[in-house]
């Protein structure tokens, strides 16, 4: 299993709402990749500019092929992007 944390921070107070629903967006078309066991994206309760995408992915192979898909190439990259700093943590599960 592969895991992937991302921080992302909104650069601008006003992208908020957009980087929101593009988020949910890109997360409703991720759940619907093979490999995927789970998209999350959280809203920060103490810094509504930040987010946090909670990925696990089956394999590396799915989540390379995730980064060639519909939610990253015209949702994730084009539009959420450019909208804030990204801070990515893969990491492994501590059981």
């Amino acid at each position: 299993m592969i895991y992937v944390n991302v921080w992302l921070t909104v650069n601008q107070p006003g992208d908020v709402a957009a980087v929101r629903r593009l988020l949910g967006e890109a997360g409703r078309l991720s759940r619907t990749e093979p490999g995927c066991a789970r998209w999350e994206a959280y809203q920060s309760n103490n810094d509504p500019t930040r987010f946090l995408l909670h990925e696990w992915w089956e394999s590396q192979a799915d989540l390379d092929e995730h980064r060639k898909a519909q939610a990253f190439l015209t949702i994730y990259q084009p539009q959420v992007l450019p909208l804030v700093t990204r801070e990515p943590h893969p990491s492994t599960l501590v059981e």
